[in-house]
């Protein structure tokens, strides 16, 4: 809080109390600043014994300043000028004190100088459901036809035979929430606050967000590799260089070509949004789920698949597509440095990244150790659907709140920020705010979209298990509980990062969709064991 007094003609920080008792002292009261940013004098009593002790005094806005040319006994007037943070930076002070200084010389009926915040969409839950839901089906029936790509490819001679291919799945489908999804909330903040408006502003930010995915996807999939060679192999004491090349290239072609084209497909999705009047928050986490679940796991399929063959007559095509993809990433990084947005991503954005890859390969462990029993591989199919149906509501809500903060201009740090307890399930699902309005919304489209998903899957004769009640039950309980976990999580995680100056929109989404794929495979392979125990044990559907 800056303090500017018309007596003394000088800035003091009022942030502690002490230097108030002090100010008093002199003669210049203390005052506490209003949220508009404007300058609001304060009177003081003639008779200290009037003021009031405890250092709380009463703020009454005034359009203009009183003249008090030719008054013996002037009294002293402060003004409280807010420096508050904008959306995406901090507000000029130096020209907030000059529109004080002029306020306070004419008799202007107005002070406030600060540039208008843009106008956040007003939404109810029915126009949050309207728009959500569209694109969650859609993001759903991608989920599907990913969940019966990997169904069909699981059997292929590459995945029977290096089965540590499992293990990049969860890896590489969860590049949809560490890069593309995180690229879709970073661009629709973006645009919901004004800073794509312009054409080269767009461009600039088009380029570098680009640049920067596929810097990330080329060491993500790296990285994805070399923690399938040692969560697959090590503990096994069974290593083989070949494979470990195969794994290495087919993930890094993977996740680079995968990231481009997403990447292009998420752009054309927020422009178009925007100019339709359509939050792209609602619309575009989704879209880049129901695409890159599919997208990603056929090229992983194709990809792998055609590099296995050539073991057999070529042993440097592997090394050679490594080579190629590795060599490009200087241009990227280049090309990323000089957007500001990017270039402070491309430093100290890697930590999330790579920690949601870990956690995600912990989970393709999971499926790997699953689905190589035959008892169990008609899990393979619901992996993508459970999995994606939860990271895609988690990352819309987590985009949503990050946006809201943005919007209301809320200081991503404050010197002395108030300490706040950790939300209760009670305030993130019950509460009266947007933000609980939208968790409410989405929790409730969990049960009925999860049933349309299994019936689609069964009527295409997909899986190796049949849809009895106990098995939905079962299903059911397990992804109600996965989105209520994450729903919670992406409230806490959201608000904690904000007020420890992280970005949400860079941070929060890899950590989210990387628990969605833990929780949902964890969960769902604890389903089939407790079916196995409980006698279901069909697994003949769809041979």
């Amino acid at each position: 809080m800056v303090l500017w007094s018309k007596d003394q003609d000088k800035l003091s920080d009022m942030s502690t109390g002490t230097e108030r008792i002090e100010m008093m002292k002199e003669g210049v009261p203390p005052a506490y600043h209003h949220s508009n940013g404007s300058v609001h004098p304060v009177i003081m009593p003639d008779n200290n014994e009037e003021a009031p002790q405890n250092g709380e005094y009463e703020l009454t806005e005034m359009t203009s300043l009183p003249d008090h040319d030719g008054q013996e006994n002037e009294r002293p007037e402060t003004g409280v000028i807010d420096c508050r943070a904008n959306a995406k930076g901090q507000r000029e002070e130096d020209a907030l004190l000059e529109n004080a200084s002029q306020s306070n010389e004419s008799d202007d009926t107005s002070t406030d100088q600060s540039p208008v915040p843009p106008v956040q969409l007003k939404e109810t839950s029915f126009s949050i459901g309207l728009q959500v839901l569209f694109p969650f089906l859609l993001a759903g029936f991608g989920t599907v036809a990913a969940g019966m790509v990997l169904d069909m490819v699981q059997h292929w001679t590459v995945f029977t035979e290096v089965t540590e291919v499992f293990i990049l799945v969860p890896a590489l489908l969860g590049l949809k929430g560490n890069l593309e999804m995180t690229l879709a909330s970073r661009l629709s903040t973006a645009a919901n606050i004004g800073h794509m408006d312009s054409a080269k502003d767009m461009w600039n930010m088009i380029m570098g967000n680009l640049a920067l995915i596929q810097v990330q996807a080329t060491v993500v999939g790296f990285l994805a590799s070399i923690a399938a060679v040692i969560f697959g192999w090590i503990p096994e004491g069974n290593f083989k260089i070949g494979h470990a090349i195969l794994l290495c290239a087919s993930s890094v072609a993977t996740a680079f070509i995968a990231s481009l084209l997403l990447g292009l497909i998420m752009i054309g999705v927020i422009i178009a949004s925007r100019k339709v009047g359509i939050n792209p928050d609602n619309v575009a986490t989704p879209i880049a789920a129901s695409l890159g679940d599919l997208i990603t796991l056929t090229l992983l399929a194709g990809i792998s698949t055609g590099l296995y063959k050539e073991l057999e007559f070529n042993n440097y095509a592997n090394p050679m597509v490594c080579a190629f993809f590795v060599a490009l990433t200087p241009i990227w990084v280049l090309i990323a440095r000089r957007t500001p947005s990017t270039r402070e991503v491309l430093y100290s954005g890697w930590e999330p990244v790579i920690i949601a890859m870990a956690i995600s390969s912990v989970g393709g462990l999971i499926l790997d150790k699953t689905v190589s029993n035959p008892n169990f591989a008609g899990m393979a199919v619901f992996t993508p659907v459970i999995n994606g149906v939860g990271g895609n509501l988690a990352a819309v809500q987590a985009s949503r709140i990050s946006t809201y903060l943005h919007m209301n201009a809320l200081p991503i740090t404050e010197p002395n920020p108030t300490p706040r307890k950790c939300p209760t399930p009670w305030s993130t699902f019950f509460g009266s705010g947007v933000n609980s309005r939208s968790a409410r919304v989405l929790f409730l489209l969990v049960a009925p979209g999860h049933l349309v998903f299994l019936y689609t899957i069964n009527s295409m004769q997909g899986g190796h298990t049949t849809l009895t009640y106990v098995f939905i039950a079962f299903y059911m309980a397990a992804a109600l509980l996965q989105v209520i976990i994450l729903l919670y999580m992406a409230d806490w995680m959201v608000n904690w990062m904000w007020r420890r100056g992280m970005d949400p929109d860079n941070f929060s989404i890899p950590y989210l969709t990387a628990l969605g794929d833990l929780l949902g495979t964890g969960f769902l392979a604890l389903c089939f064991h407790i079916l196995w125990l409980l006698g279901d044990r069909d697994t003949d559907v769809g041979d």
